[in-house]
């Protein structure tokens, strides 16, 4: 008797503990934009997209002239080349150096426009792609959402048939106290309440891991409290078969779908990479601008100047004739006495070098690719293979896509053939249980009986369930392939 009563008490604590859901209830939607905004997968794909447009703004600059600057500054110990007089000294000096250089390219058939323009076409796969990653979150997500409210409501017919054991429970135990039925019939009814205790907890857990799976998707942490709304399924809105002709759909997906908009941008880029490679092999023209000046200054300065005489005359002189008067050509001989410059003053005279040593350049630059071990040759015949490779990779998909669509009409009728089968199941194995009720209160019908009949309901309420969601889901993908999105 005590075994029996827990057995009672426990499957109803089972009614009440489930009555504790979370109150933080989402709707599809609610999953749906959540995940597009802090999926892992997407933000990976927005980061590649981010770069990807940094790359295309980056071959749109290549297109503008460069220009660089440069200053240098040092000293000079030893012998060597004063850069402002190319003498040589041996005096320690400070010396500063200043450039300024501009250039562009002027022809190399287009090489530069068409990596701009492939650059761009990356940047809208990257795009495309972002789409593509969020219409695959969209589909898991709506997938798992549908899978989480069939478990849901498997736990809801599961305590159904465990009330309906409990009732049964109550009229067996009755009629076999007052010694109308034998004790065998309680225990096979004790039998089915452990067993509809099993079977709510094999969906509970199916829940349970669906919801953990969702969560995933969500990027949501454990401890948030989080639950799902349990939409009226038969009241989700749904296109009609007219509407999702599979050659249609077919059609409207291969303009809608991002998958097949990215692809169709990875050829394009393909193409301009093509023209690329191809430029390598065509002369290179280049114009550029130097503008350049130099400041050198001794750490010596002088600091007075004494005139001692002219030189004596040795005969060897260069002799000069003034009114038939020769005269020999001295040299005046002066004493310089010098003293060290401090760092302030070594600086004098810069304004003046930088503008006596200005000088200016202008020229142009051609480069004739001759033989450079076949490398342009290879790289253009490398970019066709690959336009090639794209090509075949974008009809690939079309036909995985037209595939899909078709598979997902074909299971769409099917599953809709099975919803209303199901209907009939359902209410066939209803008109029986009722029977049999009336039949085992009349004691015309055993209790293994009646519960065969229960069980027999319940796995028909099960499936047409789990039909109903499949139907709606296949129902959803297609209208997915269409490009209308998920909704329910």
């Amino acid at each position: 008797m005590k075994k029996i009563l827990t057995l009672i008490g426990f499957a109803t604590l089972l009614l009440q503990s489930y009555g504790q859901r979370p109150s933080d209830n989402w709707d599809l939607r609610h999953c749906i934009e959540h995940a597009l905004q802090f999926n892992i997968s997407i933000q990976q794909a927005d980061i590649q997209a981010r770069i990807a447009a940094l790359q295309a703004k980056q071959a749109k600059y290549n297109l503008y002239p460069n220009v660089t600057s440069n200053t240098g500054s040092g000293l000079r110990f030893g012998r060597s080349i004063d850069p402002t007089t190319n003498l040589y000294s041996s005096q320690q000096f400070l010396y500063q150096n200043l450039g300024l250089n501009a250039g562009v390219q002027l022809y190399n058939n287009g090489r530069l426009r068409y990596n701009r323009d492939a650059a761009e076409f990356n940047a809208k796969a990257a795009l495309a792609n972002v789409d593509k990653a969020k219409n695959d979150i969209s589909f898991n997500v709506a997938t798992y959402y549908l899978q989480v409210l069939a478990a849901k409501d498997q736990i809801t017919i599961s305590e159904v048939q465990i009330a309906q054991s409990l009732n049964q429970y109550d009229i067996t135990k009755k009629r076999v106290d007052a010694g109308v039925l034998p004790e065998l019939n309680i225990a096979e009814v004790e039998a089915q309440l452990a067993l509809d205790s099993s079977n709510y907890y094999t969906a509970k857990g199916n829940y349970e891991q669906n919801l953990l799976a969702l969560r995933a998707l969500l990027n949501l942490d454990t401890d948030v409290l989080f639950g799902i709304e349990t939409p009226p399924v038969d009241q989700i809105p749904l296109e009609s078969f007219a509407e999702l002709q599979p050659e249609l759909v077919y059609q409207s997906g291969l303009s809608m779908q991002p998958e097949q908009k990215m692809y169709e941008f990875r050829i394009k880029a393909a193409e301009k990479n093509v023209r690329v490679s191809k430029s390598l092999m065509y002369p290179t023209l280049n114009a550029g601008v130097n503008l350049s000046s130099s400041f050198s200054n001794s750490f010596q300065k002088v600091t007075g100047i004494n005139f001692q005489g002219y030189s004596p005359i040795s005969g060897s002189e260069p002799i000069v004739n003034i009114s038939n008067v020769n005269y020999y050509v001295q040299d005046p001989v002066y004493k310089i006495t010098q003293a060290r410059r401090d760092f302030g003053t070594i600086w004098e005279g810069w304004a003046d070098q930088i503008s006596n040593n200005f000088g200016q350049n202008v020229g142009i630059n051609l480069t004739i690719p001759i033989f450079s071990n076949f490398q342009g040759r290879t790289a253009y015949r490398q970019s066709q293979l690959e336009l090639k490779s794209s090509q075949l990779t974008k009809q690939q998909s079309d036909q995985t896509l037209r595939q899909n669509i078709y598979t997902a009409y074909s299971n769409a009728v099917t599953a809709l053939q099975k919803f209303n089968a199901g209907k009939k199941t359902v209410e066939s194995a209803q008109k029986a249980y009722d029977f049999a009720v009336k039949r085992y209160e009349v004691g015309l019908l055993s209790s293994l009986d009646l519960i065969t009949n229960q069980n027999n309901l319940l796995k028909a309420k099960v499936q047409q369930l789990s039909n109903q969601y499949d139907y709606v889901f296949k129902m959803k993908l297609l209208e997915f392939y269409k490009g209308k999105g998920l909704k329910l």
